[in-house]
């Protein structure tokens, strides 16, 4: 696995190793990160279940100015760790060793105000993640024009609508490439 563009470039990322591991392939991180092009430069990065750090580490390498990763898996964590050093990004990257419903609860605790806010979590948890979109809803860790963006399997459907209230999110692009499918959400 590699950075695909930016000021990292052609750097190597490690991986977990295994069967088990299902890191968003390049190909899906290119066209993720086309899409985002004119969000990324200066934005606020979260990424949920960020296994390797691939699609942080990516944002930051095209521009994004803070990152956080949420993992709770110690050994992802570790090649988390492992990656930033290599990277030598200090204080711009920020690994956050808990589960994203926790993590996401620290940084809205820390007053961080994200722009974009990516989950991949496991396909079998895809319903837990879709809670954490929902708690999105109410909470003031996304900016008001943020984006949401959630990692799917094709043969999964993700929710129209995440949250309640005034203003819930609303799945405005759904994207298929192979098995997997990315679904953007913006407040309505």
């Amino acid at each position: 696995m590699r950075i695909i563009a930016g000021e990292f470039r052609g750097r190597l990322l490690k991986t977990l190793p295994g069967r088990d591991v299902r890191p968003t392939s390049d190909k899906l991180r290119g066209t993720l990160f086309n899409i985002l092009r004119n969000e990324l430069p200066g934005a606020v990065f979260i990424d949920c279940y960020a296994g390797s750090g691939a699609v942080g580490l990516e944002a930051v390498s095209r521009g994004a100015s803070r990152v956080y990763l949420i993992e709770n898996d110690a050994a992802a964590a570790r090649v988390i760790e492992q990656n930033i050093t290599a990277l030598v990004l200090g204080s711009k990257v920020r690994l956050l060793r808990m589960d994203a419903q926790a993590g996401l609860c620290k940084l809205e605790a820390e007053s961080v105000r994200a722009s974009i806010c990516f989950f991949d979590p496991p396909y079998a948890a895809l319903a837990e993640a879709a809670r954490n979109l929902d708690w999105l809803a109410s909470s003031s860790l996304m900016d008001p024009a943020g984006l949401l963006i959630l990692e799917h399997s094709r043969k999964d459907a993700s929710p129209e609508q995440a949250g309640a209230g005034a203003h819930p999110w609303k799945r405005t692009r759904l994207l298929h490439q192979g098995s997997s499918a990315l679904s953007f959400y913006r407040r309505q």
